[in-house]
């Protein structure tokens, strides 16, 4: 697997609304009425995220949650991270 391109990400980034590019990942902060709530949308996206084999980088703090998005291998973004976002 490699890369995207710059074009590439900018292309896929118009659909995901929230999502912005930062330096060579992708991040977002999802904000929620309260602290169970993020914590749900944390744990579906963990079972979304093993069943990809693909990792967020991600903290919480009480109803908000921060992820960012990028492909060590590669060292850059990749159709993973687009999918997992």
């Amino acid at each position: 697997m490699s890369s995207l391109s710059n074009q590439q990400i900018d292309l896929q980034l118009e659909d995901l609304a929230g999502w912005r590019r930062d330096g060579n990942s992708i991040v977002k902060s999802y904000h929620f009425s309260d602290f169970i709530e993020a914590m749900s949308f944390m744990n579906q996206a963990a079972f979304y995220a093993e069943a990809l084999e693909h990792h967020p980088e991600w903290s919480n703090t009480y109803n908000v949650v921060d992820v960012r998005l990028t492909t060590h291998d590669t060292g850059g973004i990749t159709s993973l991270d687009i999918r997992l976002a």
